[in-house]
C-alpha cells in the first residue's frame, strides 16, 4: 500500500474497469493493507452457488443477488394502503378451484395413535402428492393474504411431533414450480402499458400480508451467565424468536425430538457424526410471512458486552469484535465463515457524563512491558509485594520502577488502585514523555486550495467557503498556535501573502506550470492569531475577486504540488474544494498520497460538480491520508449551502489528533493479518495517520498463529500515539479482553453484528475493484450461507430439521444487513445503475463510518409524522414521541400519511396522495399544491410548521456528523419518487434486487443443500 502507482491514468482519463478506477495493485482505492482480499481459503471470495438457476425462489434467471437491471421494476399496486384506490377485481379464477383453496392436511397416525392436533409451531401443512394436485399452485392466483401461522411459545398440552416420517421421505413436489412469474406492474396509481400484441397478466394482489409497522418482538434471549469455556458444560447459544417455517432452538428441546447435550465429549460426538449427516436437500418448501422477519426496528444494533465477566474492558464504541468468543483452534476458525476481527474507533466521543482519564508519568516514562511494549492496564497482576507486575499480553514478568511501587493488601491488590486510573479502566490517555516525540510537536496546520474557475464561481460555492471558514475562526483548535493559509487555481495558480504587517493579502501569480515554485514562502503559511484582520480581509474579498472570471480550465496537478511544498515543513490539513475536472499541468496523483504521508499531510476533498469529477483518483488522496472524501453533486448554493456550511464546520472545528500512529497489539497466539479504512501502513502493524478525528473508524482481521490455543482469556491493547491541538504528545490506549471458547456455538453466541456487516462491507467494497459487482454480492450472500448452514449443522443431527431454517438470537438481522450491503450504492446494480463518481464516493464513505452510522445508512429509519403533529403540542421536540420506526417497505407508506426516511445522510419527506390538506398547508405555505421538487421546506408561522423543523434539527443533532438534506416528494411523482424514496426501500423488489422475503428464501434453499 506505500509503494508508488505507476498504473494511474493522467488526467482527464475516465477510469474504464473497475468502479472506484483502482489503480494499480501496489496502491489501490479500498484495497486490503494485508493479504489480498480472497487470498486464504476462508476469506471474501464468491464461491459458484450449490443450485442452478432453476433451483432458486422467485428468481427467473440470473444472479442470485440482483441482476443490476438499471431501471425501476413496477411493485403491486396493493402495497399502499390507499382507501381512494379500488381493489383490483378477481377475474381469471378456475371455476374448479376457488382462488384462497388450501389443500387439506393429511393424517398422519402414529404407533400410539396420538390425538390430532394442528401442524407444529413455524411447520405449515404438509402439500398433497402430485396425484392429489388438481389445479395449478395458490401463488398463480390473487392471494391478498396468506395463512398465517401464529407466533410463540409452544402450547403446554401439545403433543411433539410424531417420528412415523423418517429423514428419507421426500416432501417436495414436481408440480409447484418455484420460480415467480415475471409480471411487469406499474408503480403504484399508475396504469401500465402493454403491447396489444401481448396477453394481458391477471391482476395480482401482494402475497405477504400488509405490514403496518406491527412487528413482533422476537423472544429474549435466555439470561444465564456467560461463563469461559473449562472444560465443562458449556449452554447452547439461543436463537432468536422462529419464523413460521423457520425453526428456534427452544422449540427443538420438545420431549422426543432428541436428548439435550449432556457433556462436552457428547457434543463432539454429535458434531462429528453432523460432518456425514447434513440437513436432508428437497426438504419441504416453506413460506415465509414477511410481517415476521427480524428487523432492526427497536433501535440501531447495539454491541455485545462482556461487562459482567470483564468490567475493565473499554466501552465497545472505541473497540468491538466481530464475536467476544475467540476460537481456540484453526478448525474453528474455518468453521466460523464470518469475517473475524475487530473495529476500532480510537478517538470516539466518550458516553455522556464521561471524560477520557489523563495519566502523566512526568518526569518518569509510560510504564510498560519491555518486551511486548504494551501498556500498563487493569489486567496487569503485580506479584512479590508490589516489585513485579506480569504483563497480560506476553506473560513477561516486569520489574515496577521505584516511583511507581505499591505495596499489595491481604488480595493482592494495590492499596492506591483507587487512585491509578490506569489500572481501573480500559480507556486512558497517557502525556507522552521527550522520547516519542520525533520533532517538537506541530501545531495545527490549515490549508484551503480552492478552485475559482467559471463552473466553481457559478456554483456559488467560493461564498459558502469563505463564509464558513471566517466563521469558524474562533473556534479552530489550537489557539495560540493555529497555522493558516489559501491558495486559488484556475489556469493559474494564485498565492497570497498573509504577513502580519500587512493591512490586505497580496495575489502573486504563478502561472508556468511545468516548474512550479512557491513565492514567499515563509508568509504563506502564517500564524492565525497574529495575522487574524489580514486573513479576515482576504476572506471578505474572497468571493467578489473572481465574480467575473470565465476561466475553464483547472491546474489542479501543480496547484497540488505547490501546496505540498508549502505545507512540507509542518505537514497539516489539506483541504482541496474542487468543481472542475483537471485539465492542465501534470494530472498523475499516484506519488502524491505517499509524500503527503510522509510529511504528515492529512488531505480532505471536497468535490463540487454536475458532471464527472474522477472521484476515484482524487479519494486517493484522502484514504491514504486518513483523510475524508465529501460530494456535493449538482451543487447549487439554494439547497446545498447549509449542508456544505455544516460539514465544512464540523471538519475545522472537532477535536482532531494530529502526526498519530495507531498499532493494536494481541496476546501470544492470534495477529491481526490485514487492515481496512483510511490509512497508510508503515509497517506490518504500524497505522500512519497523519490526521485522525472522532468519525474515523478503522477495521482488522485476525487470524490463528497457532494451531490450538491454551489460555482461558485473549488480550487485546489498542494504542494511538498522536499529538493534540494543545501541543502535547499523547498516548491514548484501550484494553479489552475476551474469552477463548473451544466451541463453535459459543462464537455465534457472542457475536456482534455490528462488527461483523462493518468488516463485510469493506471488504466487499475492496472486492469490486478486482472483479464484477454482482461477484461481491454473491460473496456477501455466500458467506451468510455458510455461516447460518454450519450452525445449522450443530444441531441437524440431534434434531429432525427437516425444511427449517435455524440461527442465532445474535445474527437475526444478518441476513437483512446482507441485503441492505448488497443493495448500497458502492454495490448495487450494474455500473450504470449509480453514476461512477457517487459510486466511489459512497464506498469511500463506507470505508470509515463508524457502526453505529453504517448500520443506519444500511438499514435507515421510517417514521410517521402526521400523526405526531397533530398530537397536542408540547414544550421540546422528543424523537421517543415520533413513533417507532416501520419496516422499509412500500406496506408502511399510508396514502393519507406523512413520512419521513432518514439514512444519516439525507431526510426524504413522503407526501400521501390523500394527506390531509391542511397539514401540507400548515408545511409547505403557498406552495403547498406546487411541484415538490421545486419546493424548499422552511418554517412558516403555526405551530404545525415548528414543531416539525424542531424535530428535524433534534434528528441532526443526535448524529452531527453529517447534515441531512431535506428533500420533498409526493407520492406518484414520477421518477423522483422511485429514486429518492422506493429504490431506497430495501425490503421490496425494485429493478433486478431480492426482497427481503425473496433473499430469505434464497438463502433458506441454499442452507439446507449438503
Amino acid at each position: 500500500m506505500a509503494t508508488e502507482n505507476s498504473g494511474r491514468p493522467r488526467f482527464p482519463t475516465r477510469p474504464t474497469t473497475s468502479p472506484f478506477a483502482a489503480p494499480s495493485q501496489a496502491m489501490s482505492p479500498f484495497s486490503s493493507s494485508g493479504l489480498v482480499v480472497g487470498s486464504d481459503p476462508s476469506s471474501f471470495r464468491p464461491t459458484p452457488p450449490a443450485t442452478s438457476q432453476s433451483t432458486m425462489p422467485f428468481s427467473s434467471s440470473g444472479p442470485v443477488v440482483g441482476s443490476g437491471t438499471p431501471s425501476f421494476r413496477p411493485m403491486p399496486p396493493a402495497r399502499f394502503s390507499d382507501p381512494s384506490v379500488p381493489a383490483p377485481p378477481a377475474t381469471n379464477t378456475p371455476l374448479t378451484v376457488g382462488p384462497f383453496q388450501r389443500f387439506p392436511t393429511p393424517q398422519i397416525p402414529t404407533a400410539g395413535q396420538a390425538p390430532s392436533r394442528a401442524p407444529p409451531l413455524g411447520q405449515l401443512p404438509i402439500r398433497p402428492s402430485a396425484g392429489q394436485v388438481t389445479a395449478p399452485p395458490n401463488s398463480f392466483y390473487p392471494q391478498p393474504q396468506r395463512p398465517f401461522v401464529p407466533m410463540g411459545s409452544p402450547q403446554q398440552g401439545a403433543t411433539p411431533a410424531t417420528s412415523s416420517l423418517n429423514a428419507s421421505q421426500s416432501f417436495s413436489d414436481s408440480s409447484f414450480p418455484v420460480a415467480r412469474p415475471n409480471f411487469q406492474l406499474p408503480f403504484p396509481g399508475y396504469a401500465s402499458k402493454q403491447s396489444s400484441a401481448e396477453p394481458q397478466a391477471p391482476p395480482i394482489q401482494s402475497s405477504f400480508l400488509t405490514n403496518q409497522g406491527n412487528y413482533a418482538h422476537a423472544l429474549p434471549a435466555p439470561s444465564s451467565p456467560f461463563v469461559a469455556h473449562q472444560g465443562g458444560y458449556v449452554p447452547p447459544p439461543p436463537v432468536a424468536a422462529p419464523l413460521p417455517g423457520v425453526l428456534s432452538r427452544d422449540q427443538m428441546q420438545q420431549p422426543g425430538s432428541g436428548p439435550p447435550i449432556g457433556s462436552s465429549i457428547q457434543g463432539l460426538a454429535e458434531d462429528f457424526c453432523s460432518l456425514s449427516l447434513g440437513a436432508r436437500t428437497g426438504s419441504l418448501d416453506i413460506g415465509i410471512d414477511s410481517k415476521e422477519l427480524p428487523r432492526p426496528l427497536d433501535d440501531h444494533v447495539g454491541p455485545k458486552s462482556l461487562a459482567e465477566m470483564y468490567p475493565m474492558n473499554c466501552n465497545p464504541r472505541y473497540l468491538r469484535f466481530t464475536t467476544n468468543a475467540i476460537p481456540s483452534s484453526q478448525s474453528l476458525v474455518s468453521r466460523w465463515h464470518l469475517p473475524l476481527g475487530a473495529v476500532v474507533c480510537p478517538l470516539a466521543e466518550a458516553p455522556s457524563g464521561e471524560e477520557v482519564a489523563i495519566v502523566n508519568f512526568s518526569p518518569s516514562s509510560v510504564i510498560r512491558c519491555r518486551r511486548c511494549r504494551a501498556y500498563v492496564n487493569p489486567y496487569v497482576t503485580f506479584t512479590d509485594s508490589g516489585r513485579k507486575f506480569r504483563c497480560n499480553i506476553c506473560a513477561l514478568l516486569n520489574d515496577v520502577p521505584s516511583e511507581y511501587y505499591s505495596q499489595l493488601d491481604a488480595t493482592g491488590r494495590r492499596i492506591d488502585l483507587d487512585q491509578r486510573p490506569e489500572l481501573t479502566k480500559g480507556t486512558v490517555e497517557f502525556v507522552a514523555p521527550a522520547e516519542y516525540m520525533v520533532r517538537p510537536p506541530m501545531p495545527p496546520v490549515y490549508f484551503f486550495l480552492i478552485d475559482v474557475s467559471i463552473s466553481a464561481v457559478r456554483s456559488g460555492m467560493i461564498e459558502v467557503v469563505a463564509q464558513t471558514i471566517r466563521s469558524c475562526l474562533d473556534e479552530l483548535p489550537g489557539f495560540p498556535r493555529t497555522q493558516i493559509g489559501f491558495a486559488t487555481f484556475d489556469s493559474t495558480i494564485h498565492f497570497y501573502n498573509m504577513k502580519s504587517s500587512l493591512t490586505q493579502p497580496q495575489m502573486m501569480v504563478v502561472s508556468d506550470l511545468e516548474d512550479i515554485f512557491v513565492p514567499l514562502p515563509d508568509d504563506l503559511l502564517v500564524n492565525l492569531s497574529e495575522s487574524r484582520s489580514v486573513v479576515e480581509t482576504f476572506l471578505e474579498s474572497l468571493p467578489s475577486m473572481f465574480q467575473d472570471n470565465v476561466n475553464l480550465e483547472s491546474a489542479f496537478g501543480p496547484a497540488l504540488k505547490a501546496a505540498f511544498m508549502l505545507m512540507s515543513q509542518l505537514g497539516g490539513k489539506l483541504l482541496i474544494f474542487q468543481n472542475t475536472l483537471p485539465s492542465l499541468g501534470v494530472g498523475r496523483l499516484n506519488k502524491w498520497p505517499l509524500n503527503f504521508r510522509k510529511y504528515q499531510i492529512s488531505v480532505n476533498v471536497y468535490a463540487f460538480s454536475d458532471k464527472y469529477t474522477d472521484i476515484a483518483s482524487l479519494g486517493t488522496l484522502a484514504k491514504y491520508t486518513a483523510g475524508q472524501v465529501y460530494y456535493y453533486p449538482r451543487f447549487q448554493l439554494a439547497t446545498h449551502a447549509e449542508k456544505l456550511r455544516h460539514e465544512l464546520r464540523r471538519d475545522l472545528t472537532r477535536e482532531t489528533a494530529w502526526e498519530a500512529v495507531l498499532r493494536i497489539r494481541c496476546g501470544k497466539g492470534v495477529r491481526f493479518t490485514s487492515y481496512h479504512g483510511n490509512f497508510m501502513l508503515r509497517s506490518t502493524d504500524l497505522l500512519a495517520l497523519p490526521a485522525v478525528d472522532c468519525d474515523k473508524s478503522f477495521a482488522m482481521q485476525l487470524s490463528l498463529e497457532e494451531t490450538l490455543l491454551t489460555t482461558p482469556t485473549m488480550y487485546f491493547q489498542a494504542a494511538l500515539l498522536y499529538t493534540a491541538s494543545c501541543g502535547e504528545r499523547r498516548i491514548r490506549v484501550h484494553t479489552a479482553a475476551a474469552p477463548v471458547v473451544a466451541e463453535l456455538g459459543e462464537m455465534y453466541r457472542q457475536a456482534d453484528i455490528g462488527a461483523i456487516v462493518s468488516l463485510f462491507s469493506r471488504l466487499a467494497i475492496e472486492k469490486t475493484l478486482a472483479y464484477k459487482l454482482e461477484e461481491a454480492r454473491n460473496s456477501v450472500q455466500q458467506r451468510i450461507v455458510k455461516a447460518l448452514r454450519e450452525y445449522r449443522t450443530l444441531y441437524a443431527v440431534q434434531h429432525r430439521l427437516m425444511g427449517k431454517m435455524i440461527y442465532p438470537e445474535s445474527l437475526k438481522f444478518l441476513p437483512l444487513y446482507g441485503l441492505a450491503l448488497c443493495r448500497s450504492t458502492p454495490l448495487r446494480g450494474g455500473y450504470s445503475d449509480a453514476p461512477l463518481d457517487e459510486r466511489c464516493a459512497a464506498g469511500y464513505t463506507m470505508m470509515t463510518l463508524p457502526i453505529t452510522r453504517l448500520l443506519k445508512l444500511l438499514y435507515p429509519s421510517l417514521n410517521r409524522l402526521d400523526e405526531y403533529l397533530l398530537k397536542a403540542s408540547t414544550q421540546t421536540a422528543d424523537l421517543k414521541n415520533v413513533g417507532k420506526r416501520l419496516p422499509l417497505t412500500a406496506e408502511s407508506l399510508d396514502s393519507r400519511g406523512l413520512y419521513i426516511y432518514d439514512d444519516g445522510f439525507r431526510f426524504v419527506i413522503w407526501f400521501g396522495r390523500v394527506l390531509s390538506p391542511d397539514i401540507a398547508m400548515k408545511i409547505l405555505g403557498a406552495d403547498f399544491a406546487a411541484e415538490l421538487s421545486k419546493v424548499t421546506l422552511c418554517e412558516h408561522d403555526n405551530e404545525m410548521s415548528r414543531k416539525l423543523m424542531g424535530l428535524l434539527k433534534k434528528f441532526r443533532e443526535s448524529d452531527p456528523s453529517y447534515y441531512q438534506l431535506c428533500q420533498l416528494v409526493r407520492q406518484g411523482e414520477q421518477p423522483r419518487e422511485g429514486f429518492l424514496l422506493l429504490a431506497n426501500l430495501v425490503e421490496d423488489q425494485m429493478g433486478g434486487n431480492s426482497s427481503y422475503v425473496d433473499w430469505m428464501l434464497q438463502i433458506q434453499r441454499q442452507v439446507q443443500q449438503s
